[in-house]
Parts: C-alpha cells; structure tokens; sequence
C-alpha cells in the first residue's frame, strides 16, 4: 500500500505529461509555403518573394539551389523555438525574400537547376514542408540598342522606334509612363534581333514622362534606353454637352432598362462606370493582334464625312442645369448621311462584331502589331470575327445605337489598346516620315 501511494504521484504525473504531450502533437501543424513571385528562369541575382503561412509560426526557413549533384544554399533563417508552448496567439506570415542566381551561388552554371523551398513548423512535431521549383539559369543580361532617329510626337498622338536586342530577352517595347507597347520583328528585316515598337503619348501621362526603350528577361535583368524625342504638348478642347430628357431616357432605356436611382444618377454610372468596363474591353482585345502587318498606306477617313467632335474633347456634362460628370471623349464622330455605309479604313481582320456598351453596335479591325480601328454607334453590322476585309470594304452602316445622340459613326484608332488621335493614321506624310523611314533603317 506504501509503495503504492508513493508510485500514485509519479503515475499522475506520467499521465499528465503524455496528455500534455499529445495535446502539443495534436495542435501541431504544417506550415503553408506560397511562391509570389514566378520564379521560371534566374539570372545573377533573381529577387524571389515567399510568404511562410503556419498557425503555430515557423521555426527555420531554407532555400538551396541544386544543379549537376552540387547544392548552393541561398536563404536560411531559425526563429526562436516555441515547441513547448500550448497557448499562443495568432501568427503572423513570413516572408522570404531574397536572390537567387549566379551572383550569391558562386559555381552555379547556366542551364537547367532546382529551387528547393523548405519550412519547419514552430511547434512540437516540428514538421517539415517543402517546395521544388525547377528553372533554368540564363545569365546573359539582356541588351538594346536603340535606332538615332529622332521621335517626333504630339501628346495624344503615336510615334514608331526601331532598335535591335542582344543577349536573353524575352520582351521589350516602349514604356511610356504606366504605359507598355510591346515591339515586333521589323517588317522586312533578316535580323531577328531587330524590333519596332508602335507607342502612344497617352493624353493623361504626366509632364516629363518621356518613352523609354526597354529589353527584359523572366530573371528580372533589364536594359533600358532612351530615344531622341520632342515631344510637343498640347491643350484639348473643353465641351459643354447639354443633357435633355430625351436623350437622357433613349440612353437608359437602352443600357439600363430596370435600373434604380435618379436618372442623372443612372445616367452617370453609364457614363462612369460602362464607360471605364467597355475601355478595358477594348484595351484587352490587344492580345488578339497580328504579329505582322496587316495594313498599308494610309488609313482612310469616312466618305464624305464632317467632323462632329474631335480626338481628346475634355466633356462637362450638365443636366437640368447641373454639372453631373465630367470625361474624355478618345475618337472621332464623323457624319453623314443616315445609315451610311461605314467601310474599313485599311485592311485587316474582324476581332469583334457586336454590342459594346456605351458604343452601341461596334466592330473593331485588328491591322497588326498592336494597331486597331474601332467603328461605334453602328445601325447594322456587316461582319462577324475572323473576317479578313480590305480598305474600302463595308463593315455595316452608321446609326445611334448605344451613347449616340443622333446617326454617326464614331471611329478611333487604338494602339495596344490605348486610343490615339486618327488624324496621324490618315495623313500619308505622317506614315511616311514617322513610321515607314522607321523601318527602312536596318
């Protein structure tokens, strides 16, 4: 009985720690590793970001670079054990982030190679999880050289520049402030090496934003150059478009037949928000660009058409009195008679055919290497996408469909999807001296 009671403690001890020892194991877990960055290729010092997610913390964080059987450690980190804690508050992500590439792993070869990943929870069990990322090294910085010509461009307007690319490059254009066009093989040219790149000077960039040639790669190395360029600023102008109750109640009627709120109100979200859906629609349509040219010579205007309002008109919208929003309108409104026939202003293929929002019946005409035509309002639409159509041919006729007022056609020309002033594109000239002498330098 004596030693039965002397045993009875240590029993309940016993019993307590391996209760106490399961519980830790029971709240053990793994920790989640999530890879920002798409870490495909690297070069000398490729930036990677990976956030370490665990609900008990993380105890060690390890990166290794493996290629050819030889093992280059990169990134290693140990936090303070909390194995034996059983009550402990949320924790926090971690994150890594470090450069992985030839520059901090000497002896590491360009070719094929792993990224090993690999976290310890912060807990008891101390489980591991780990991630293998299979890449390849390339550290052949990226090179350009841009073409001397000099770039002359108006604020609203496009320019062209040729340049030639050396080393690993996987993309390379022109960024024009938020802005990126990308480049092309140079119509003509035997090089692969040689580019051109159609930009715009969106009439929102900021004052001294100028183009920037770059040259870039998946590892993060990038070349930049800069062209000659002047590039003249200009002042748009200001409209005041008087709303009446007619036109107000065609427009929701059409776009927002069931809607709630004040008319002004709805008219506005039109206006606003359709407006900025149908830009971005138009915008993406870029990935469905030639990677040729498809166009040549000039573009046409409309027949027989009068100028209703401009490229880049500033619009104040005022209703029953009021000022209720203010926009930019990006395109042309050329008139005619009603239900003209709108025909194609240069050759190309039919990447959309169908109801765009604020502009009505729409085609748009790809013409190659990021270049487009968009022809709204329309009262019938002749073509459907994929149809390849000649300068002249009829796309459909003109109308009011959409955010129209009365029967036109409005028209803009678009560069991967930013809209560009179409005066430039009609101007035989123009191409001449800022587009086809681009690329007769080879």
């Amino acid at each position: 009985m004596i030693r039965f009671r002397l045993f009875l403690p240590l029993l309940i001890v016993g019993l307590l720690a391996f209760l106490y020892l399961g519980v830790l194991f029971w709240r053990s877990a793994s920790t989640e590793l999530q890879v920002q960055t798409a870490v495909k290729v690297i070069g000398e010092a490729t930036p990677v970001r990976v956030v370490a997610i665990g609900k008990n913390g993380v105890r060690r964080l390890r990166a290794t670079l493996e290629q050819n059987g030889k093992s280059f450690p990169v990134y290693e980190k140990e936090f303070p054990s909390t194995r034996w804690s059983l009550f402990r508050g949320a924790q926090l992500p971690v994150l890594m982030d470090f450069q992985a590439g030839t520059k901090s792993a000497a002896g590491l070869k360009d070719g094929k190679a792993a990224l090993h990943l690999e976290a310890v929870s912060n807990d008891f069990a101390g489980r591991m999880t780990t991630v293998t990322l299979d890449l390849e090294v390339n550290s052949k910085p990226p090179g350009l050289a841009v073409d001397d010509a000099e770039v002359i461009a108006t604020l609203g307007g496009a320019g062209a520049i040729g340049f030639t690319i050396s080393g690993y490059v996987t993309e390379s254009g022109v960024r024009v402030g938020k802005y990126f066009f990308r480049s092309w093989p140079m119509p003509g040219s035997p090089d692969p090496q040689r580019r051109i790149a159609f930009f715009a000077l969106p009439h929102d960039i900021g004052e001294g934003e100028a183009p920037i040639v770059f040259a870039r790669n998946p590892s993060g190395a990038e070349a930049t150059g800069r062209m000659r360029h002047n590039i003249t600023r200009k002042a748009f102008r200001h409209r005041e478009i008087k709303l009446d109750d007619a036109f107000v109640v065609k427009v929701l009627q059409e776009l927002d037949l069931g809607g709630k709120g004040s008319d002004a109100i709805r008219f506005v979200k039109i206006n606003k928000d359709m407006r900025q859906l149908n830009n971005q629609q138009l915008a993406d349509l870029r990935l469905k660009t030639a990677d040729k040219m498809l166009w040549s010579g000039p573009f046409h205007q409309l027949a027989n058409s009068s100028v209703e309002a401009q490229f880049c008109d500033y619009r104040t919208y005022f209703y029953k009195g009021q000022s209720i929003d203010e926009q930019v309108h990006l395109g042309f409104d050329l008139a005619t008679t009603a239900r003209a026939p709108v025909t194609a202003s240069n050759d190309g293929q039919v990447v959309f055919a169908g109801r765009l929002g604020i502009y009505g019946n729409a085609v748009v005409v790809d013409h190659g290497l990021g270049l487009q035509s968009l022809y709204a309002h329309l009262s019938e639409i002749a073509v459907k996408p994929g149809d390849r159509v000649k300068r002249g041919q009829q796309l459909g006729r003109s109308g009011a469909t959409g955010m129209a007022g009365g029967d036109h056609l409005h028209f803009t020309m678009l560069l991967e999807g930013v809209p560009v002033n179409p005066v430039e594109w009609w101007d035989a000239h123009w191409l001449q001296d800022r587009v086809f002498l681009r690329m007769k330098k080879q």
